[in-house]
C-alpha cells in the first residue's frame, strides 16, 4: 500500500467515482526476443512449487529475493496537469516506463540490482501501457538513447529483456488499469474497475504470450491490493463480479491454459474492506480467507500467495492519518510478539501449516520504509519484520527498487522510500551506501540464504468447489468437452484423485497420485451399471460406482444431488473389495485431518492415504439430503 487512504470512505460515499474507459483492443507489436546473454545465477526456468517453496526446473529452491522496479504502472497522482512534475509521486514523472531510464544506462541498473541481493524482479504496468501507441518523450530515456521513439510497451519489452538476459526471474505484476499512481480511491481499486473480468483476464493472455518465449519471465502477479471503491468491498467466494477468488482462478487458469503453462500465478491478498471509521466493521482481510477457500489451478503446482506489509498500517488500520483514521493498532505500533502473531495469522499460516489444501509458497511482494524515517517505531518495525522474513525463510519484495534524488544524498527531494536514488547525473545513494540505516537489516535479510538445494516431492492436497460453477482442474478432462451438461462438476488436477468429499455444499479434496494411466479417456458413471451382484456397499442408497480398474477423479452435481462420477483407469491392477464411509451425520476422516478443512460447516468424508475412493453413494428419499453421504474407499494397490 504505497499511499495513504485519504479520505474517509463515509464521506467519499457522497462523490460520484468516474471509471477508467473499457479496455481497446491488443496493440499490434512484436513480442520481445527470448534472452541471449548467459544467466549470472545457476537456476534453471521455469519455477514451479513444491509445498512451501518455489523451486527451478531441477527441483532446488529458489528463493525470491526481489525488488519491485516500478513506474509503469504510473507516477501521476490523478490531479493537475501531467506534464508537472508536482503531480506525479515524489515529484517523478515515470512516463508510464520504469523509473530511472531517464538518469542511468540500463547495464549499470542492472549491476546495482546485482549488488543488492536480488535475483528477482516484480515489474508492475498498467492495462493503459499496454494501448499506449504514443512513443515515451525522448527524455524519459535520455540515459538509454536506444529506447528513444519506443512506446512504453516496447520499453517495458527492452526492460524485461535486459532484466532476463543478466539473469534475473520476472515477475509481471498488473498493478493499475490506468496509468496512474496507486492505491486509494483512484478508479484502479480492482481488477474489473471499469472493465469486466474477461476483457482483464483477455490482457493478461496478452502480455503472457507476449513473453512466452523468454523462459526467465516465470510469473503473473495477478492485481495489486484489491480493495474498497466508494461503495463496495471485494470479497472472497461470493460468487458476484466482486469476487476476487473466483475472478484470480479464471485468469490463473485463462493464463495457464491459453497462454503460458510455466508461470507461476500469483494470487496476492484482499487488501481492504469496510469504511475506516471507528464503530464500522473494516480491515484488511489479506490472505485469511485461503484457509477455508483456497485455489487449485489447471496446473496445480504455479500457485503462489502474496501479501503486503506496511508499518503504517495494520489489521485494522487504514494507513491513514485524519480523516480515515481510527484507534486501531498499527504494526509498527505493535509488540515483537505482537507482530509476529498478527503475520502469521494473516499470511504466514499458508506456508507454516504444511499438508493441506492451501499450503503454499508465500511471496511478501510489497514491504519498505523510508531513508529519512527518523521515528523509533517505525525503524523497529523494519527491524522486526526483516527478522521475521529471515526466521520464517520467506519470498520478498521491497518497495520500491528505485526513485530520484535531488541530490546524491537524497534530499532535499525525490523518493526517499526507494532503495537505489539517483540525482539528475546518474550518482547513486540509498541501501547500498553505508550511511543508510536500512542497510544492515537489508544486508542481514539477504545474506541469509535459507534453505537451499533439492526440494523433495511430498504429498499434496487441493480442494475443489462447486459453490458458484464448475471447478475442473484437469487439463485431460477439459480436453475432452464437457461430460455432464448442466450439472456443476469438479475435478482433480492430473496427477491426483480424489480423497474426499461434503455431504452438503459441493466441496470436495484430492490428493497428489501417480494412479492414473498415461493414456485412455476417463468413464461418466450416472447409474448403478458397475456395482456388480451381491456387491451392495451401501443398502437402500444409489451408488455411483467406478468400473473395475478404475478410481474416482471427479463428481458433478444438479443442485444438491449428486449428478454423477468420473473415473479414471489405472496404470496398474486395483485391489476390489473395501469399505463403506459414511458421512451423511458426521465427520468421518482420517486421524490428523490430513489435507485440512476443506469443507468448513459441512459434514466430511475421505478415505485414508493407503485408500482410494472408487464410489459415491447418496440417497433420494424424502426428507433427506441428496448429497454425497458415503464413499466407497479401497486400499491402494501396493508400491
Amino acid at each position: 500500500m504505497k499511499s495513504l487512504i485519504r479520505a474517509l470512505f463515509g464521506a467519499l460515499l457522497l462523490l460520484a467515482g468516474a471509471l477508467p474507459a473499457a479496455a481497446a483492443a491488443e496493440p499490434a507489436l512484436a513480442g520481445p526476443a527470448a534472452p541471449s546473454g548467459e544467466a549470472a545465477q545457476a537456476w534453471t526456468p521455469p519455477l514451479s512449487t513444491r509445498g512451501r517453496y518455489i523451486v527451478d526446473a531441477q527441483g532446488n529452491r529458489f528463493r525470491l529475493r526481489s525488488g519491485n522496479w516500478d513506474g509503469a504502472q504510473g507516477s501521476w497522482n490523478g490531479s493537475g496537469d501531467r506534464n508537472d512534475p508536482a503531480t506525479h509521486h515524489a515529484g517523478q514523472n515515470s512516463s508510464g516506463i520504469p523509473i530511472g531510464l531517464d538518469r542511468v544506462p540500463l547495464p549499470t541498473l542492472l549491476a546495482d540490482f546485482r549488488a543488492l541481493g536480488l535475483n528477482s524482479i516484480r515489474l508492475p504496468f498498467s492495462n493503459e501501457m499496454l494501448r499506449t501507441t504514443a512513443p515515451v518523450p525522448d527524455a524519459a530515456v535520455a540515459a538509454n538513447p536506444a529506447l528513444r521513439g519506443r512506446t512504453p510497451l516496447q520499453v517495458y519489452d527492452a526492460v524485461v529483456a535486459a532484466l532476463t538476459d543478466a539473469g534475473f526471474a520476472v515477475i509481471l505484476n498488473n498493478h493499475t488499469v490506468t496509468t496512474r499512481w496507486c492505491c486509494g480511491l483512484d478508479g484502479n481499486e480492482r481488477w474489473n474497475s471499469g472493465r469486466s473480468t474477461a476483457q482483464w483476464a483477455d490482457d493478461w493472455v496478452f502480455l503472457a504470450r507476449r513473453y512466452r518465449d523468454n523462459p526467465r519471465v516465470v510469473g503473473a502477479d495477478l492485481y495489486n491490493e484489491v480493495r474498497r471503491d466508494t461503495l463496495d468491498d471485494p470479497n472472497w467466494g461470493l460468487g458476484d463480479g466482486h469476487d476476487w477468488q473466483a475472478a484470480a482462478q479464471e485468469a490463473g487458469d485463462r493464463i495457464l491454459t491459453e497462454a503460458n503453462p510455466n508461470l507461476l500465478i500469483v494470487v496476492e491478498g484482499i487488501n481492504w474492506t469496510g469504511i475506516p471509521v471507528d464503530g464500522f466493521p473494516h480491515g484488511r482481510p489479506t490472505l485469511t480467507p485461503v484457509r477455508t477457500l483456497s485455489h487449485t489451478l489447471v496446473v496445480s503446482d504455479k500457485l503462489v500467495y502474496s501479501a503486503h506489509f506496511y508499518g503504517y498500517t495494520g489489521p485494522r488500520h487504514s494507513g491513514a492519518t485524519g480523516l480515515g483514521e481510527t484507534h486501531d493498532l498499527r504494526y509498527q505500533d505493535m509488540s515483537p510478539a505482537q507482530l509476529e502473531q498478527a503475520l502469521y495469522d494473516q499470511a504466514f499460516y499458508v506456508s507454516a501449516e504444511t499438508g493441506t489444501h492451501f499450503t503454499a509458497p508465500v511471496w511478501v511482494s510489497e514491504f519498505g520504509i523510508g531513508a529519512d524515517e527518523s521515528g523509533a517505531a517505525p525503524r523497529a518495525w523494519f527491524q522486526h519484520l526483516t527478522g521475521y522474513l529471515t526466521a520464517a525463510d520467506a519470498d520478498f519484495a521491497y518497495w520500491p527498487l528505485v526513485g530520484w534524488s535531488t541530490t546524491a544524498q537524497g534530499a532535499p527531494g525525490g523518493d526517499t522510500w526507494a532503495m537505489l536514488r539517483y540525482d539528475a547525473s546518474g550518482r547513486r545513494s540509498g541501501v547500498l551506501d553505508a550511511a543508510d540505516w536500512r542497510t544492515q537489516p537489508w544486508a542481514a535479510l539477504v545474506a541469509t540464504p535459507g534453505r537451499t538445494g533439492q526440494v523433495p516431492v511430498t504429498p499434496a492436497w487441493y480442494q475443489l468447489t462447486t459453490d458458484h460453477r464448475d471447478h475442473n482442474a484437469s487439463l485431460r478432462t477439459l480436453a475432452t468437452g464437457d461430460w455432464d451438461s448442466g450439472a456443476r462438476k469438479a475435478v482433480c488436477p492430473d496427477g491426483a484423485r480424489l480423497a474426499g468429499l461434503g455431504h452438503t455444499g459441493g466441496r470436495g479434496l484430492c490428493s497428489t497420485s501417480d494412479l492414473r494411466a498415461p493414456a485412455g479417456g476417463h468413464t461418466v458413471v450416472r447409474d448403478e451399471a458397475y456395482v456388480p451382484a451381491g456387491g451392495d456397499w451401501a443398502t437402500g442408497y444409489t451408488k455411483f460406482q467406478c468400473p473395475a480398474g478404475q478410481f474416482l477423479i471427479g463428481y458433478s452435481l444438479r443442485g444438491e444431488r449428486v449428478s454423477a462420477a468420473l473415473c479414471a483407469p489405472a496404470r496398474t491392477g486395483l485391489p476390489a473389495g473395501g469399505r463403506t464411509l459414511w458421512f451423511d451425520r458426521g465427520d468421518n476422516r482420517p486421524p490428523g485431518a490430513p489435507g485440512g478443512e476443506f469443507a468448513y460447516g459441512d459434514y466430511k468424508g475421505q478415505c485414508l492415504p493407503t485408500e482410494y475412493a472408487a464410489g459415491i453413494a447418496f440417497t433420494t428419499r424424502a426428507a433427506s439430503r441428496p448429497g454425497p453421504a458415503a464413499l466407497l474407499c479401497r486400499p491402494l494397490p501396493p508400491v
